[in-house]
């Protein structure tokens, strides 16, 4: 559940920071020890979220079962909601019942595994979730469990079929899927798409940000080695996704619209991109900003294959007021019965893995992209992820690669003077 989960990140704060940070938000959530809870107490549980995880009727339905319990949810931006947590941990009070962390940040928090619940105490199996889920969210000695996975995000093009069909492309998805196997088949088609497609108003893909966050987002190694060490300066993976996206901004594919700001809604209201590069929660994207014109989107698997793009967890912090129901509220919010539902009814794909065979997942259609086969598509792609290491600070990473391609859209720098200025920004994140 990520619609803000490639929207600007800030350098998780530092002591001094984060204790500031905490004065100005300490009175916008729970704080307390951890208390055991009276199970006939009226009590109110805080959830706290970076964007709308689809929770609302979930929510009505807990309640509903539990006439004690009152859920409050509040969100913050992407990068506020962690360092807020983060602050608070420090702290030792001030966190919500339930506080969401986002995969890309999730290895800031390790180090911080005993502050949290461990979920392997209270009854979860983390068998539930494929390993590359759970060791993220796990202690380095992998006896702390201290994040329940949500959703996940396995990948898949998105395209528009009437585009591609005034282009002279092919428009049924197999087709489309066997044209772009790979990524440099992917931008080969993104010119021959510009030279034949009547409108000229129309590019490639939304923006260079996006595209490289997919692309990298294949690679074994990314930013960080198996060890945890930064390798951006020397993989070569990293190098290559930059300068191949880089080579589509210079061939004029890229719309170069910044994602989740009002120009991309209109972007996709006016088409004014062909393709996007769509993980299994960007769903909602499409759905509130239909196009004016009568087009319609489908969906062909990923170029490149497998992967996966954002994803998040839910945690319950042991200065929370109420750990023991929010311990319960967690583990129900991510049962397999919760994140199917939020898959057929809100697009976020679970990273339960026992659910990517059943019929209500592996066969479930989607009007919005011309009923494709959107539970196939992306149980496949999450079969085929080969998970990357994370390290703590890759979503800082991310945003300054980023950054320098959209300097690049801009014409405010070439691709040599990007990529040195991204690694100069990533110096300093890691330094």
């Amino acid at each position: 559940m990520s619609p803000l989960r490639t929207g600007p990140r800030t350098r998780l704060l530092g002591a001094a920071a984060a204790l500031t940070a905490l004065l100005a938000v300490a009175g916008c959530s729970s704080s307390g020890g951890a208390a055991q809870d009276d199970a006939d107490a009226k009590i109110t549980l805080t959830v706290n979220l970076f964007s709308d995880f689809g929770y609302a009727d979930l929510y009505k339905q807990y309640e509903a079962t539990h006439p004690n319990v009152t859920i409050k949810e509040n969100r913050a931006d992407m990068g506020a909601h962690h360092q807020n947590l983060q602050a608070h941990l420090l702290a030792g009070s001030g966190t919500a019942d339930v506080e969401a962390i986002e995969i890309g940040q999730v290895a800031g928090f390790q180090p911080q595994a005993a502050k949290f619940v461990n979920f392997l105490e209270n009854g979860v199996d983390a068998g539930q979730w494929v390993p590359s889920k759970t060791a993220p969210a796990s202690s380095a000695d992998g006896k702390v469990l201290f994040g329940l996975g949500t959703d996940m995000g396995g990948m898949a093009l998105c395209y528009r079929s009437d585009l591609f069909k005034a282009a002279g492309l092919p428009t049924d998805r197999d087709q489309v899927s066997a044209l772009m196997g790979d990524w440099k088949a992917y931008t080969a088609t993104g010119k021959e798409f510009l030279a034949k497609s009547p409108n000229k108003d129309v590019r490639w893909f939304d923006s260079g940000g996006n595209l490289f966050s997919a692309v990298e987002a294949q690679a074994p190694i990314g930013y960080y080695d198996a060890a945890g060490k930064p390798v951006v300066t020397t993989n070569p993976a990293v190098k290559d996704a930059f300068d191949l996206v880089a080579g589509a901004i210079k061939d004029g594919e890229s719309a170069g619209i910044q994602a989740f700001t009002p120009a991309w809604d209109t972007g996709f209201q006016k088409s004014q991109f062909a393709t996007v590069a769509c993980p299994a929660w960007m769903s909602y994207q499409f759905k509130a900003n239909p196009p004016t014109d009568g087009g319609t989107w489908d969906m062909a698997r990923i170029p490149g294959g497998g992967g996966n793009w954002g994803g998040s967890y839910l945690s319950v912090p042991k200065a929370g007021k109420h750990t023991k129901a929010a311990t319960e509220l967690a583990k129900w919010l991510t049962a397999p019965e919760q994140e199917a539902k939020l898959f057929t009814e809100k697009g976020y794909f679970p990273s339960d893995q026992a659910l990517w065979s059943k019929p209500e997942i592996a066969n479930h259609t989607d009007p919005l992209f011309n009923n494709a086969p959107t539970g196939k598509i992306f149980s496949q792609s999450a079969k085929d992820l080969k998970p990357q290491p994370l390290g703590a600070h890759g979503a800082e990473i991310g945003t300054a690669l980023g950054n320098a391609l959209t300097s690049i859209e801009q014409g405010k720098a070439d691709a040599d003077g990007a990529w040195k200025k991204a690694l100069a920004d990533i110096a300093n994140i890691n330094g």
